[in-house]
């Protein structure tokens, strides 16, 4: 069984119109699109369209009704004026991306105190037919605009795995964003089930928390990663950083690996607050069992200064940017 979020199916748009006037209209909107053949979902004063029929009805509202009072909302999210509604339908090519799975996966090493590489952090990017790239942040704003953040996290860790199954006996990183998955049962069912049809050992793939420091419902993050536990899978936690988080939720949680942010790895060998807040860090891995990272290594000073303090593994564009290929 996979989440209805997790498949890209033709839009739904639900609509909710107010307003003395466009309420006294809206039994001939509804007689038009009934007429034009459009099945309208209907209830009170809102009615739900497929997007192939939301056109039209913008053609209407536009000509005929106040638009300052018609909302839309889609996969129950929070509403929006009718105004905004191009934005949704202007990236309507991001269903084809996840659908097809155009993606691929670069890898960028992970090193440990010796230079040698431990791992790969496995990093999603997205060609287009000319060979140019898509950068992420136009993905992830088109997927969040349709309701499709799920969908993609999906694709993206799936590809992931196939990716992985390359690198053999190195660490794979696989980023997820926790708030993409309902039910760890379900929606991680079919993650699971590629890594064994590959013939992946669980204990290579480490499961990345993206954006961990906005994680906010810690009993479902909770749940998540001990399903990955029982798995066999090990998994992390990004960005991690001044204030991050209680010694309590950490300790509960016990990640396998905790990444410091970049913004405190960059210079740290002569900022004495970088320092202190690394040191910090340093002290919470080592309490919950915890391997440190340190991510976005770009100076050989600041790698010098992390090793010398106690970090065990690295990362960053001074040992390798990321790359179509990993390391040969």
């Amino acid at each position: 069984m996979e989440c209805n979020n997790c498949q890209v199916n033709d839009l739904k748009f639900e609509f909710k119109v107010d307003g003395d006037f466009n309420t006294s209209l809206l039994d001939s909107v509804l007689k038009h699109l009934k007429r034009r053949n459009i099945l309208v979902d209907t209830k009170e004063n809102k009615f739900i369209l497929s997007e192939s029929d939301v056109r039209d009805f913008i053609d209407f509202c536009e000509d005929h009704m106040d638009t300052s009072q018609i909302l839309f909302r889609i996969s129950k999210q929070r509403w929006e004026p009718i105004t905004k509604i191009e934005e949704v339908l202007k990236v309507q090519w991001i269903d084809e991306v996840i659908a097809k799975q155009l993606m691929i996966c670069h890898y960028q090493p992970i090193v440990n105190r010796q230079e040698q590489v431990f791992g790969y952090e496995l990093l999603a990017r997205f060609p287009k037919e000319d060979g140019s790239m898509i950068y992420p942040n136009e993905i992830f704003s088109a997927a969040k605009a349709r309701g499709r953040l799920y969908a993609l996290d999906r694709a993206c860790r799936m590809t992931a795995v196939k990716h992985a199954a390359v690198i053999k006996e190195k660490k794979a990183f696989i980023n997820f964003i926790p708030t993409s998955i309902y039910s760890p049962e379900f929606c991680l069912k079919s993650t699971t089930a590629l890594a064994e049809e590959l013939g992946i050992n669980p204990v290579q793939l480490v499961f990345e928390v993206v954006e961990s420091e906005k994680v906010e419902d810690i009993e479902h993050l909770k749940r998540i990663l001990t399903f990955y536990k029982e798995k066999g899978f090990e998994y992390a936690l990004d960005d991690v950083g001044e204030g991050y988080s209680t010694m309590e939720m950490l300790g509960g949680i016990k990640p396998n690996y905790m990444k410091l942010d970049m913004k405190y790895v960059q210079g740290v060998s002569n900022d004495i607050k970088k320092q202190a807040i690394a040191q910090q860090f340093l002290e919470k891995a080592v309490e919950v069992g915890s391997t440190p990272l340190a991510e976005g290594i770009e100076e050989r000073e600041d790698f010098e200064w992390l090793k010398e303090t106690g970090y065990r593994l690295f990362q960053g564009y001074y040992f390798g940017k990321p790359a179509a290929n990993p390391l040969s």
